[in-house]
């Protein structure tokens, strides 16, 4: 599928990424879309074909970039450490910026009516997780991480430590006193970004 959207083909993904989120994929239709989008529902069906469709290119338009990042940052020349950090706050400002759209596949992939092509978001994960190994064997070659390291689970340990401070931002905005976005916002990218940095590198340093 082509990253090549144009205006009108953004704007029908930009709303149905808040309508999917807002109600669900299965509450949400392509006569809602086009409605709320403002264009023919013939022609967000000739543009997309079905929701199916429009989910893969909604995932493709907010991750077309993210390889290119990836590679950007593996050939910095920083210690395994340094990279780790970057690359946690990769993580963090993309799954805040994309928030919608992970809550939406986080669903989807749960959900067993139905088998939806989720190729394009796998392989988002795969790129995390071969970035992340070759960090990670970095560090272990130089001898500051561990051997016995569950690469696997450290991307749902980051991005699990986010999700609960977001699903439970009542709680947080009351118990911290944050009373704005911005002051959400600024607590995301300073203390819950240290506190996940702070765990990760406990994992990887840490005699068990």
């Amino acid at each position: 599928m082509t990253i090549d959207f144009n205006e009108k083909q953004i704007r029908i993904l930009h709303v149905a990424e808040q309508l999917f989120a807002e109600k669900g994929f299965d509450g949400t239709s392509i006569r809602n879309i086009a409605k709320e989008a403002k264009i023919n529902i013939a022609m967000v069906s000739y543009y997309f074909g079905s929701k199916e469709r429009m989910l893969e290119a909604l995932i493709i338009s907010r991750t077309a970039d993210l390889k290119i990042q990836l590679e950007n940052l593996l050939r910095e020349d920083l210690a395994p450490m340094d990279k780790l950090e970057k690359l946690i706050d990769l993580y963090l400002t993309r799954i805040q910026k994309n928030r919608c759209i992970y809550q939406i596949m986080h669903f989807e992939l749960s959900n067993k009516k139905r088998a939806i092509n989720i190729k394009s978001f796998t392989e988002v994960k795969r790129r995390n997780v071969d970035s992340l190994r070759e960090i990670i064997t970095q560090g272990q070659e130089e001898g500051v991480f561990r051997k016995d390291i569950n690469i696997y689970l450290i991307p749902p340990t980051v991005m699990g430590t986010f999700f609960h401070f977001h699903m439970n931002r009542p709680l947080y905005e009351e118990i911290l006193d944050l009373r704005t976005d911005e002051a959400v916002n600024n607590y995301i990218k300073n203390e819950l970004s240290a506190h996940i940095k702070q765990t990760i590198k406990a994992l990887l340093t840490h005699e068990n």
